[in-house]
């Protein structure tokens, strides 16, 4: 017999079911996958007014020097990212990736440089596997902490106006700035950024306090709940990467056309270049290209084309080049959309090729990313 693992819960669980919101297995989590208004409905709403997501689910983990300097936790940490953290800003925070010893990406993260530590936010289901990882390759150097507190995105053009309602100073946050703040006494942790393509903000909140600072946001007319199903189609029109779906340890920073999240410094010629896992592959394809590439790819039909379907360079099937790794109706891009890999050599945008769904094989055009143009406050 199957023992059943039960499924975590996240501080805004009850609030979720109060609100009506169909619940579904997510990384170990319960989660709503979407709410009475439905996935088209909490999709648009993100994007022409704001919609508030639950993704506490998420890890939040503090790497602090055993020195105390911050210099020292950030030469620590770019030991296992491609990425350039000591020439962060203190109050900023940029994307990176951990990687493996042959390339591949062991999952995509946010880095923050907090003054004396690193703040750093992980995927939902990798963030064990993540802890176990920075405790083994520099937990010597730096103390790593999980962190217990909720983790929501207030996303949309009306999410500064809403957020500003309850501490002003927020407007003048550009992307990807970080900075404590007080909402009504309690104390978050605030970042312009988010998953949506949108404007909008992360904020890091006390686990107690977590339902009554979502209730004062959801209790602004232009802000209402958002579930998963929402949160993929928007990432997906935006061109972002879901981990598991568009980047594993299969995958290389640079295959996955990813190559701007790392800075010259860490490239071949740069000062502190290589020293983190997989530098020999990685700094090569930097240098010279990868065989394949991540591309957007547009359905010519009405019919949406799903994840793990094959792609061929012909109408009969027979030449197969690659996989669509996510995919499925963009309703603000007004049509079907996905992502996939394909060889380097049939990456260019008007190149046709095709799909097979269900015993047909469908004509799509590859086409640059994103779908939809991001409306980051920069």
């Amino acid at each position: 017999m199957t023992e059943t693992v039960a499924l975590k819960k996240t501080a805004l669980h009850a609030l979720h079911l109060a609100l009506g919101a169909r619940m579904v297995p997510f990384a170990g989590y319960d989660m709503p996958v979407q709410y009475p208004a439905g996935v088209l409905k909490e999709h648009l709403q993100t994007r022409s007014a704001a919609g508030l997501f639950d993704v506490s689910h998420m890890g939040q983990i503090i790497i602090r020097a055993r020195s105390g300097t911050y210099e020292d936790a950030a030469l620590a940490l770019e030991t296992l990212v491609p990425v350039d953290i000591l020439g962060l800003k203190q109050g900023r925070q940029r994307y990176g990736f951990f990687t493996d010893d042959n390339g591949g990406i062991l999952d995509d993260l946010m880095i923050a440089n907090r003054g004396d530590h690193l703040f750093v936010i992980v995927n939902a289901g990798c963030k064990d596997a993540d802890l176990a990882h920075l405790q083994k390759h520099i937990g010597d150097r730096c103390e790593i902490t999980m962190l217990d507190r909720a983790l929501v995105a207030l996303q949309g053009p009306r999410a500064e106006a809403a957020l500003s309602e309850l501490w002003p100073g927020l407007a003048q946050m550009k992307f990807m700035d970080v900075r404590d703040v007080s909402l009504h006494d309690v104390a978050c942790l605030v970042s312009r950024s988010g998953y949506s393509g949108e404007d909008g903000y992360e904020i890091s909140i006390p686990a107690d306090k977590a339902e009554t600072v979502v209730k004062w946001l959801l209790d602004h007319p232009d802000v209402q709940p958002i579930g998963l199903g929402a949160r993929d189609s928007l990432r997906l029109e935006a061109g972002l990467c879901l981990y598991g779906n568009d980047i594993d340890t299969t995958t290389s920073p640079v295959e996955a056309g990813l190559e701007w999240a790392i800075q010259k410094v860490r490239r071949n010629g740069g000062a502190r270049a290589g020293g983190f896992p997989g530098a020999a592959r990685i700094l090569a394809e930097l240098d010279h290209g990868a065989p394949r590439r991540r591309v957007g790819l547009k359905p010519e039909g009405k019919a949406p084309v799903r994840g793990h379907a094959k792609l061929y360079a012909d109408a009969e099937g027979k030449t197969e080049i690659g996989e669509v790794t996510s995919g499925g109706f963009g309703p603000s891009a007004d049509g079907p959309v996905a992502m996939g890999y394909v060889p380097s050599t049939s990456a260019t945008p008007g190149t046709q090729i095709f799909a097979e769904v269900r015993g047909k094989f469908l004509p799509l055009n590859v086409t640059a990313l994103p779908f939809v143009t991001p409306t980051y406050k920069r």
